[in-house]
């Protein structure tokens, strides 16, 4: 990887944004996108769905890895760097849900095993072993605004008007999901 650390040229640089830009605007998610995507220097593997608007690393493209039969859905991000290049591997098969972040340190490798499942809106900062399912934590109550934030004059304002739950109990709602109580204090 050192020489993939190197300054690139300012042209390389400038193409790699264009075809990112297209890749993330154009139609053709089994097609035309990861295509773009190769051309960027992304290892791309056969019949990958990459969805709409999915950032993928601008900076060093060359850092990710997707293999065949991954399916990418909308508006997830895929950061292979912080300060430098680290490097994501993405296994055989995998399904990753919408508005996912998957993020990568410099020097190190991430790695989503083969046939796992990232639920929609994870943010997947370790790795994923094979066949796991994986799923962002369920929302949990932290406190009650006694002044809605549509409402608030300013955010400080807003802020003097929330007092915090502790509590952090769940109850059922009609439908038998869990939520946090509707009307605590």
């Amino acid at each position: 990887m050192a020489d993939e650390r190197k300054k690139k040229r300012v042209l390389r640089r400038v193409f790699n944004r264009i075809l990112h830009l297209l890749a993330r605007i154009l139609p053709g998610a089994t097609t035309l996108r990861p295509a773009l995507h190769r051309l960027r220097g992304v290892k791309v593997g056969a019949d990958v769905f990459i969805g709409d608007d999915v950032y993928l690393e601008n900076e060093y493209p060359e850092a990710v890895e997707i293999g065949q039969g991954t399916q990418i859905a909308l508006r997830s991000v895929i950061i292979a760097h912080l300060r430098g290049p680290g490097r994501i591997v993405i296994g055989k098969d995998v399904w990753i849900g919408a508005c996912t972040l998957i993020s990568s340190a410099t020097d190190r490798t991430l790695t989503i095993g083969d046939g796992a499942v990232v639920g929609a809106c994870s943010a997947i900062t370790a790795d994923v072993p094979a066949k796991a399912v994986v799923k962002p934590p369920d929302p949990q109550r932290v406190g009650t605004a006694h002044l809605p934030l549509a409402k608030a004059q300013s955010y400080r304002q807003f802020l003097l008007g929330l007092r915090p739950d502790r509590s952090g109990r769940e109850v059922r709602t009609e439908n038998g999901s869990e939520s946090p109580e509707a009307d605590r204090s």
